[in-house]
């Protein structure tokens, strides 16, 4: 009996180790608020990056890869769902006041690959949701850890507190469980509870790292999933002590952390020895705020190249090309039909927009981007198609975060050449009347589809009896004496 028991287990486990090597691990470090120019292979010289620069090294470098919006929900949901937040009626930033969030029903990367198998934790910066049901832990996550939304915002006194909360700056927990909030003082959590308020932001960056090492060690086996979404670096920067001081400047500081953060997660794969199953992809949420976007014009908040087309890393030995640069456009909305074909994962019967960049990934000679027209409604709109970016409105009055710029264009459209002026600095539309014509009526078009098959978003579940989360009071500023 005890043998053929021993059989049974023995090809059980045969199966198993089948199954999940056919399925690659999976891990999404998404960095907030980092430019195109901050990191080292896109030429950033202040702070150093040498575990990005090692990655782009073993790993395909995407040079014309785009979010799905300028700042933090909508880019989040665009990465999660392949969906372009405004299908999904999603705003572009969720605040602790906000009613709504993420529908659960909503197909997100992690329902795909838990649906197939795999372990998935979500580690950072959430921002769809801080509420049941909207957090990580009804979008598909096994787990979760990290601060719920922006760390310049404050606690929501609906949120649910540990019974081992660990209450920081001199705050009492009755003080906590009265609705003490206050900006920049933000709860860090633990699947659906509070467990440290505020949270010890100098350290998040570390503890991030902790959590996610320690979760690719308990599921080595795979296959699995981590999203790291950090939360730097969103202001307010905090670096922890070994990187204080370090350049001269905090911003670079907490790049250079970030980029150690990176160098340990490869580590752990690599001395794991699962490397040859474990696909790695590096981006950025939006533009940089504090850092640089450059040589591209503006940044956060505009959909000039600055603030949508992010640095990017896909790092697969022996399935993703070393030392390549792909120069076709692709977006992260491609992220979960891509990742659907390699685990063998479900698609959901509702409309998507990110397509299948496998070939692209792959280096396969020849190949295209999929996307003849990659078209964003965030603020006054835009359209990549091939080398061109296309603006269905004046330059100048695209709102803010533009870059400086004189001698602005008087024409009603801009039309720009991405290879040629990686800046957009030159108008070209004047010159090419039939191609902007060509990519009004492709924005035009994306814009009427999105109106005619919007789908909602999810009211969050708040207790009566909370206290209000809406923005808490700032301290006014002493009123200088006036000169006699």
């Amino acid at each position: 009996m005890k043998t053929i028991l021993g059989s049974i287990l023995f090809i059980s486990s045969l199966l198993v180790q089948g199954f999940a090597a056919d399925k690659p691990n999976v891990i999404i470090i998404f960095i907030d608020d980092m430019g195109y120019g901050d990191v080292g292979f896109n030429g950033a010289t202040g702070p150093k990056t040498p575990n990005l620069d090692r990655m782009g090294k073993e790993g395909m470098i995407f040079d014309d890869f785009y979010v799905g919006c300028a700042v933090c929900s909508g880019s989040r949901t665009a990465l999660l769902t392949g969906t372009h937040y405004q299908r999904l009626s999603m705003n572009a930033v969720l605040f602790p006041q906000s009613s709504h969030g993420l529908h659960p029903d909503e197909l997100t990367i992690a329902d795909m690959l838990k649906g197939v198998g795999y372990k998935t934790a979500c580690v950072g910066k959430w921002h769809l949701g801080h509420l049941p049901p909207c957090l990580p832990t009804y979008q598909g996550f096994d787990s979760y850890y990290g601060v719920p939304y922006s760390n310049d915002m404050w606690i929501d006194p609906a949120n649910k507190l540990s019974k081992d909360l660990v209450v920081r700056e001199g705050l009492t927990r009755a003080e906590v469980e009265a609705g003490h909030k206050k900006r920049n003082w933000v709860p860090l959590m633990r699947g659906e509870e509070v467990i440290e308020y505020p949270a010890n932001q100098k350290t998040l960056t570390k503890r991030y790292t902790e959590e996610s090492v320690k979760f690719i060690k308990e599921n080595k086996d795979g296959p699995f999933f981590l999203y790291l979404p950090h939360t730097m670096v969103h202001l307010p920067l905090a670096v922890s002590k070994e990187f204080e001081g370090r350049t001269g400047k905090l911003i670079w500081d907490a790049i250079e952390e970030v980029d150690w953060s990176v160098g340990q997660i490869l580590k752990t794969v690599q001395e794991l020895g699962i490397g040859d199953n474990t696909l790695v992809v590096f981006t950025s949420d939006n533009g940089a705020a504090v850092g640089s976007s450059l040589p591209l014009r503006a940044k956060k908040g505009s959909v000039y190249d600055g603030g949508i087309r992010e640095p990017t890393v896909m790092w697969w030995p022996g399935k993703i090309p070393a030392g390549k640069v792909c120069h076709e456009v692709a977006a992260s909305i491609d992220l979960l039909p891509t990742l659907a074909k390699l685990s063998g994962g479900k698609m959901s019967d509702r409309k998507i927009d990110g397509k299948d960049i496998w070939p692209l990934m792959a280096g396969k000679p020849g190949v295209k981007s999929p996307h003849e027209h990659y078209v964003l409604m965030h603020g006054p709109g835009t359209v990549r198609s091939g080398k061109w970016k296309f603006y269905p409105w004046q330059e100048g009055k695209g709102g803010r975060r533009d870059a400086k710029k004189k001698n602005l264009s008087t024409h009603p459209v801009q039309l720009y050449d991405t290879v040629a002026d990686i800046g957009e600095t030159k108008n070209l539309a004047a010159d090419h009347p039939e191609l902007t014509k060509r990519l009004q009526a492709a924005y035009l078009a994306h814009l009427a589809d999105i109106k005619k098959n919007k789908r909602p978003t999810q009211v969050m579940k708040r207790p009566k009896k909370a206290a209000s989360p809406d923005r808490p009071n700032q301290p006014k500023k002493p009123r200088k004496p006036k000169k006699k």
